[in-house]
């Protein structure tokens, strides 16, 4: 029987950092005052080329120093500096802290994605009956793109989906949008990514020289931060399994089908083959990613720290309107967890065949989607079907997380920027928000609007791809209502662009619903509500129009 490999991003990170204490030596990562670049050839020396710095490294017995690329528009000059396991590092980070030239000093924390042991699959797979049919002899495994009803590892009804096979008479992708998949690397020989995958042109291959000056050499196919390599190959499988969901060829003849059909895949590799990761070669895959053209990038990774330096490798990609899509985490805890708790990007929680939240995962009764003020949709994510980093036939691996929903997510990111390639992260996001089915899940849990265990609800590819092509719908996307304070009455009113009755909502800057009205047919009305200042967005839905837009309060 073909073995399962299964796959939950971090599942319970706590526990398996306690199972493992030391998966990688302690390290920190430093941040120099001054808008200069770090410099690699000192860092091959040990030195980041300050001397207390360089002291008090030498005097706990540092055994790397690395110059870490903070990225070409950005001037910080952040270094990371390995220890030996007997360190304490508290003391270091304290010495360095005392620096004047030291504007930030933190630990180097771990995140990871974690694969666990599986269980055989069934020999067969009834097919399911499919409207539009992309003719890979597994897709109809896919219940995540097409879902009949007739899935047989879990209970599943009809539509719970994210309705592809619509979505794909739309648009298929389009090769000019690179999207980063920044993982434990792939199957660089696959079928399913032959034609697809991202080649860095400004690099000649094989000379041993760093021709585009970007500080990597010979990095025609990406770059392994896990081991500082120019070989991204996938030695553990999560990132094989991702990458396929995003972007397998479909409609080959093989296979699954991913949602992107044409896009480049560029693989970054941020995890090692024990499953770990630190922050710092997350950060640098994401500012590498920006300066090499990518457009979105999946972060199917995550830790239970924070961590400034990581976030503002985060605020480098969206200030570049580079989109990023981060898994919620499978604890089943609203406890936050990093990349997704960061401002801006998308947190995507998971959903079963049956359209609720996962809860549990089929690995683990304790596992589940996490959940909390930080969520934005959901997607499909438990028995996902997928590609297998150790063979090129083998198509029956099945993996369950939120690692498995964010690629869904990703992938309709990526035929929206085909779709217009300008759109910025705000506007992706709002587009996705705003067309996300709401009320699928469990009543108890999936409330009208926005939840803090479904977001804004489960992604639907083909209203979100139909929104910028509709005349039935106009969106106002990223833009300013009319809204004028009347302080004798503490209201608001608001100018609406159509004449229909409908439904006003108000969400805070965490995606939370904290106002909602119905609309009579008027033109403008008064908005009463007692809300801080500050900025919100706004959603007028009626039979005809849609409106979403930023809004600001302020008295």
């Amino acid at each position: 029987m073909p073995k399962i490999l299964i796959s939950c991003a971090f599942l319970l990170l706590t526990l398996a950092l306690t199972a493992q204490s030391n998966p990688l030596p302690p390290q920190i990562i430093l941040q120099l005052k001054g808008a200069r670049m770090a410099d690699p050839a000192l860092a091959i020396k040990g030195k980041t080329g300050n001397a207390q710095v360089d002291q008090i490294s030498q005097t706990h017995g540092a055994t790397r120093v690395h110059a870490l690329h903070a990225g070409k528009r950005d001037p910080k000059c952040w270094y990371t500096i390995t220890f030996p396991e007997n360190v304490n590092l508290e003391t270091i980070l304290t010495a360095y802290r005392q620096i004047e030239a030291v504007e930030l000093a933190e630990q180097d924390h771990i995140g990871a994605t974690q694969g666990i042991p599986g269980v055989a699959a069934p020999a067969n797979i009834p097919p399911a009956t499919v409207l539009l049919t992309p003719n890979d002899p597994f897709y109809s495994r896919q219940w995540g793109l097409y879902n009949n009803g007739s899935f047989t590892l879990s209970a599943a009804i009809s539509g719970a989906d994210i309705d592809m096979e619509k979505a794909w008479n739309i648009t298929k992708g389009d090769s000019n949008i690179v999207v980063c998949i920044m993982d434990s690397g792939i199957k660089r020989d696959h079928p399913e990514f032959e034609g697809r995958l991202w080649v860095n042109q400004a690099e000649i291959p094989g000379n041993g020289i760093d021709d585009d000056q970007n500080n990597y050499i010979d990095d025609v196919n990406g770059w392994d931060f896990a081991n500082n390599d120019n070989n991204p190959t996938d030695d553990h499988g999560h990132g094989t399994n991702v990458t396929g969901i995003i972007g397998a060829n479909g409609n080959n003849g093989i296979g699954y089908a991913g949602v992107d059909w044409n896009c480049k895949l560029m693989s970054l590799k941020g995890i090692n083959k024990d499953n770990f990761g630190y922050y710092s070669w997350w950060a640098e895959a994401i500012t590498y990613a920006v300066d090499n053209g990518a457009r979105v990038i999946n972060l199917s990774v995550g830790g239970n720290s924070y961590s400034p330096i990581l976030g503002s490798a985060i605020t480098y990609a969206l200030n570049n309107q580079v989109i990023c899509v981060v898994c919620m985490m499978n604890g089943n805890t609203s406890s936050v967890f990093y990349p997704a708790g960061f401002p801006g990007v998308i947190a995507v929680g998971s959903t079963n065949p049956n359209d609720f939240r996962t809860r549990p995962f089929f690995w683990a009764n304790n596992s589940g989607s996490n959940y909390g003020n930080h969520i934005t949709v959901v997607a499909p994510g438990n028995y996902i079907y997928g590609l297998n980093y150790l063979s090129n036939t083998n198509f029956d691996t099945y993996w369950g997380g939120t690692s498995q929903a964010t690629p869904h997510v990703t992938g309709l990111v990526s035929l929206l920027l085909a779709q217009k390639p300008d759109r910025t992260p705000d506007q992706i996001k709002s587009i996705l928000t705003t067309t996300a089915e709401d009320k699928v899940g469990k009543p108890t849990e999936d409330i009208p609007g926005w939840d803090e265990y479904h977001g804004f609800g489960r992604i639907n590819a083909y209203k979100a791809l139909n929104l910028g092509v509709s005349s039935t719908t106009t969106p106002i996307l990223n833009s300013t209502l009319h809204i004028t304070p009347n302080p004798a009455i503490g209201s608001f009113q608001v100018t609406r662009q159509t004449a229909q009755s409908g439904m006003c909502s108000l969400y805070d800057s965490q995606g939370k619903l904290v106002f909602q009205t119905k609309l009579d047919q008027q033109t403008t009305f008064d908005l009463q509500t007692n809300l801080p200042n500050g900025l919100y967005w706004m959603r007028i839905k009626t039979a005809e129009t849609l409106e979403m837009g930023r809004v600001m309060i302020q008295r």
